[in-house]
């Protein structure tokens, strides 16, 4: 099994599934100003694709700086979007993950990331899809958190509900 491309999947589920649950609340939940990590709920979603956009130059072989300087303005340019056109930005976004997949990258070569952040390392590209995976699992929770403020449930994005999801395969004993 590819785990990395297994939990890239995973990742996107969560994002969409979230996203699907924003769609049953009012246009105006993305907007509400919230006291948290981000001062509301657009600003999650946008960072979290942001973020996932400048993984995705990385593993192509764009430096992370210039990832940063493209990627990052659009965190602010997504901030009005409506839960239908993050959820676009989304799956697109994830059909160039799967991609760049198909191509059968080798998920153990390493490249030197030059993290503006926390400095220079040798990294696996596997290594990186996992990051993203858990960078945006981190951010639903606070995406969670923040419905929660705003007096509205969330909904659940564990990974064993994703599993569920996917047709489960016969043990034979």
């Amino acid at each position: 099994m590819n785990h990395p491309l297994q939990m890239f999947k995973y990742h996107n589920w969560a994002t969409q599934t979230l996203l699907t649950h924003m769609k049953t609340l009012p246009p105006g939940v993305l907007n509400q100003a919230v006291n948290t990590s981000f001062p509301a709920i657009a600003h999650a979603f946008s960072h979290i694709y942001a973020v996932d956009k400048v993984w995705y130059m990385v593993l192509n072989g764009t430096g992370m700086q210039e990832a940063l300087g493209v990627c990052m303005p659009l965190a602010h340019e997504m901030l009005l979007y409506t839960a239908d056109e993050f959820s676009d930005a989304f799956t697109r976004l994830a059909g160039q993950y799967q991609e760049w997949f198909r191509s059968e990258p080798d998920l153990e070569q390493t490249i030197l990331l030059e993290n503006p952040y926390a400095g220079n390392r040798l990294t696996s590209l596997g290594e990186i899809v996992l990051h993203a995976v858990n960078h945006g699992t981190y951010h639903r929770g606070n995406i969670s958190t923040m419905l929660r403020q705003l007096g509205h449930a969330s909904t659940m994005t564990d990974y064993i509900f994703y599993w569920y999801q996917e047709p489960a395969e016969t043990i034979n004993l």
